[in-house]
């Protein structure tokens, strides 16, 4: 079975895991104290003594690969995506062992040696899958480690497979033929045919040496569905399901069990569970008082600049929809002249804009005229991160232009979010936007959620599309 292999696969990397962290340790030691840096080594504590924080270093260490999918499958992820959760175990690795450190009340133990060793491996670890993914390819390229896979079913969702498959040459997969009782048999999609129907599984099983069985059924042939995995499951070909609904269910879908009934949810939500929301709520309080007390300085100098250069209220409050699709009132620095209000709600700002005042313009460009929404946050209307939040008006005609837009209402709107610090502001695509909306919700994490604000802070406020 692959699944087999691949929990043997990452056993074997484990054990690389153990000899590359203690290589990148001893050598770490030797950089320190033997070369270049040793001119200012002060050696107060011993070799041994040393090597005895490996104790603790490396189940740490492997651990934090384990939270950050180091074992999953190298070839599923990319190497990009590889290369930067190994930079963040490490660098996690780092201050964990030098907050350990200080907790312990240590000051002998050198903390040059912690960043050189951190460096090191790095480079060791990436070069270490590297190598391994190198080889592994050559192997399937050779026609070793590879998988042979007949598709039971011929749909949309087959056809997606074998695109993913076919550019994908190095997941080892080789898609032997599709069975399917609609379509006639010589059909060819993409070089993979139609070598008969659905019932010649009772001969294929037997006589073929399949790694697996992808059933690829359209929605109208469901009824099949028990049969077709009864035969698979005693042949004992490893199977699995691929629906023809992934357009609605979630890539990574939420399952329930009640009482024996597995229950789907068409999508996860972390911020569902009660202890995520509170730890969120929490975090947004003590964010916002933070954040206002930092910022009140800028926002007296707005106060006065405000009044100084236009007539008028210095914050101006919107209507705008939250949490649950109920409405709230959204608090900004007043940025545009005054006009009625009936025609502020159905439009937005437009290059050049006449409306807006000049100091109006530097505070969008900067979202300094955003910094009132602190209050909506310490309120409970809104959140340090998620969707940003829309009008009433744009939001009931979205509703019916831009699929699952609703969805973003599932959680707080945000004062900066994904799509922001992706450039997904003012004047842009609102589908993509939503893309990032969604995938922000239904990814969630509290690491999230400072990465958007370590992100806001150096890409977030300067905003081109302000106008």
């Amino acid at each position: 079975m692959i699944q087999d292999n691949q929990k043997n696969f990452s056993r074997l990397q484990m054990l690389f895991d153990i000899i590359v962290i203690a290589v990148s340790y001893i050598a770490a030691w030797m950089i320190r104290f033997i070369g270049p840096f040793a001119y200012s080594a002060v050696f107060t504590l011993s070799f041994q003594q040393y090597m005895f924080a490996l104790i603790f270093i490396i189940p740490g260490y492997l651990l934090l690969y384990q939270a950050f999918t180091l074992y999953e499958p190298m070839h599923m992820q990319g190497r990009r995506l590889v290369l930067a959760n190994v930079i963040k175990a490490n660098v996690l690795g780092m201050l964990l062992i030098i907050f350990a450190l200080y907790m312990l009340e240590e000051s002998d133990f050198s903390r040059l040696m912690i960043y050189i060793f951190c460096g090191v491996n790095i480079v060791l670890e990436w070069g270490a899958r590297m190598l391994i993914f190198a080889f592994l390819r050559d192997m399937r390229r050779r026609g070793l480690n590879q998988k042979q896979v007949i598709l039971v079913g011929y749909s949309r969702a087959a056809e997606e497979y074998i695109d993913r498959v076919q550019a994908n040459p190095q997941w080892g997969y080789i898609i032997r033929g599709i069975l399917d009782d609609n379509v006639p048999s010589g059909t060819v999609y993409k070089g993979v045919k139609v070598i008969g129907r659905i019932a010649n599984l009772t001969v294929i099983l037997p006589a073929n040496r399949l790694d697996e069985i992808a059933i690829t059924l359209g929605l109208s042939e469901y009824y099949q569905l028990e049969e077709i995995v009864g035969m698979c499951e005693k042949s004992g070909v490893h199977t699995k399901f691929i629906p023809d609904y992934n357009k609605i269910i979630p890539t990574r879908p939420y399952t329930e069990d009640i009482l024996g009934l597995p229950v789907i949810n068409i999508r996860y939500v972390p911020l569902s569970n009660t202890f995520n929301a509170m730890v969120k709520r929490l975090m947004d309080i003590v964010g916002s008082i933070a954040a206002i007390i930092v910022s009140s300085p800028v926002m007296i100098l707005m106060c006065i600049l405000i009044k100084a250069t236009s007539p008028g209220p210095l914050i101006y409050r919107q209507e705008r929809v939250g949490l649950h699709n109920r409405t709230f009132w959204m608090y900004k620095f007043r940025s545009m002249e005054l006009q009625p209000e009936a025609e502020e709600k159905k439009a937005w700002t437009v290059k050049n804009d006449p409306r807006v005042t000049g100091i109006g313009r530097f505070m969008r460009r900067t979202s300094i005229d955003e910094l009132p929404q602190l209050f909506n946050i310490l309120k409970g209307d809104m959140s340090l991160v998620g969707p940003r939040p829309e009008r009433p008006f744009f939001v009931e005609k979205f509703r019916e232009e831009i699929p699952r837009y609703m969805v973003k209402h599932q959680v707080r709107p945000g004062l900066t979010g994904w799509a922001q610090v992706n450039g997904y502001r003012g004047d842009t695509s609102i589908r993509k936007r939503i893309d990032c909306d969604l995938y922000y919700i239904e990814n969630w994490t509290i690491g999230f959620d400072i990465k958007i604000l370590f992100l806001t802070f150096f890409k977030g406020f300067i905003n081109k599309n302000a106008y």
